[in-house]
């Protein structure tokens, strides 16, 4: 009977031993959500869990020349010009089946079957207001839209970041936000009330949804071109942080928040105070660069000096060698990657491409052409007719059983094309 008590407890004692000593396996952890240790995220499991995805990029926030436009850059400019082009009824029916048509299941189960484990989802802000968006002006339909695509997420157990692309007011002062050219954001406090307010109401709704990995923010707050207005505007971003955090925080405290910094998410020196939280990391983005870990030295010296995780929120753009290369930079350095586009229209620098229907360059020259009076509109206007089946056959192209898929890309990626 000693013998018996002996060794139960040693092995109550070992139990207890082997549990204290496990990895860092947090709350968020055992309740089934992506969470934090040191600069790792961990799956529920507890294992390690490196980013590697995509972005959803002009589905939900249109951007110029991901239709080859160029002057007109942004969601408003472009809404304008089809307005100019097809009248204000056709183009209310044209953002409806392209939110329909853009990403769908068919698209989610496409990418699960390459291997990607996460998305990041660019929104505008203007999906969660009454103010006029993509064929709306009330009854906006931001969450049902996230409700489908958190849906076909879970069917394919991939995660999602939400991620505020176009804040209220601007919070970047270029083409990329939506904006007046300017970060207004940073200076407007009832730009600020909203935006915080929109994340409360994100957060309330999607509380105990583990298939979110995180909230990002903002999108590149604070573009570098605004002089002796920069050190006034990147003094407000961290506390502009803080205060949405804290409204996320009444509602919603399972999710990690992602902060990402000044200039294209290039500038972290803006933090002070760089632990506010115990569920946040950092996103920073880079384009257009050698594929040298100097290159990447400046974001993994602050992730380091901080012990949190960052990730490379956006990426991409360029030739399927480099992203190769830079995929190979990211994984040697512990930062997960999400690139930037899923779709593009009639180039192959992405996941897949949209054929550029017939006569499209007739949508391009519309664009570009002088249309400051109504007398230029009329002139540079072709055929009303035309122009809406032009952009019909866009609605078509864009579906994914009509898109080609670009396997060097996808293989660059770092992903596992098996499973196709």
């Amino acid at each position: 009977m000693k013998n018996l008590l002996k060794t139960g407890f040693l092995f109550l004692f070992f139990a207890l031993l082997f549990t204290a000593f496990q990895p860092n396996l947090s709350e968020n952890s055992r309740s089934g959500f992506i969470s934090i240790s040191g600069p790792n995220l961990l799956a529920p499991g507890g294992e390690k869990f490196l980013i590697r995805g995509i972005n959803l990029g002009n589905w939900l926030n249109p951007e110029g020349y991901m239709f080859g436009f160029k002057g007109t850059s942004s969601a408003r400019l472009i809404d304008q010009a089809f307005r100019e082009l097809a009248g204000p009824d056709f183009t209310n029916d044209f953002w409806k089946k392209f939110k329909d048509n853009y990403v769908t299941r068919e698209d989610i189960r496409f990418l699960k079957r390459t291997g990607v484990n996460s998305i990041r989802l660019p929104f505008h802000y203007k999906l969660f207001t009454e103010e006029d968006y993509l064929g709306l002006s009330a009854g906006q339909d931001g969450f049902q839209r996230i409700d489908s695509l958190l849906n076909w997420c879970r069917e394919s157990k991939i995660y999602l970041i939400l991620d505020m692309h176009d804040a209220p007011g601007g919070q970047t002062g270029d083409n990329i936000d939506d904006s007046f050219g300017y970060p207004w954001l940073m200076t407007s406090p009832k730009s600020q009330e909203i935006f915080v307010a929109i994340w409360k109401k994100i957060a309330a709704r999607y509380k105990d949804e583990p298939m979110i990995l995180g909230y990002d923010l903002l999108n590149e707050p604070i573009a570098p071109y605004f002089g002796g207005d920069m050190a006034k505007l990147n003094a407000a971003l961290e506390p502009l942080y803080k205060k949405a955090i804290t409204a996320i925080r009444t509602v919603d405290a399972n999710h990690i928040v992602l902060l990402g910094g000044a200039q294209w998410d290039g500038n972290f020196k803006v933090f002070r105070d760089s632990k506010f939280d115990n569920k946040m990391m950092y996103t920073c983005h880079r384009y257009w660069c050698d594929t040298l870990q100097s290159n990447i030295q400046d974001f993994v010296h602050f992730r380091d000096s901080v012990n949190l995780p960052i990730y490379m929120g956006e990426t991409g753009e360029n030739s399927d060698q480099w992203i190769a290369a830079w995929t190979r930079l990211m994984v040697k350095n512990n930062i997960g990657y999400h690139y930037w586009p899923y779709k593009k229209l009639g180039k192959q620098s992405a996941m897949v491409t949209v054929p550029t229907p017939f006569d499209w360059d007739k949508m391009v020259a519309f664009t570009e052409a002088p249309r400051k009076t109504f007398d230029e509109i009329r002139k540079a206007r072709p055929n009303q007719e035309e122009a809406r089946k032009i952009l019909l056959s866009f609605l078509e192209n864009c579906r994914f059983k009509n898109c080609a898929q670009n396997n060097g890309y996808i293989r660059a990626m770092g992903v596992d094309l098996s499973g196709r």
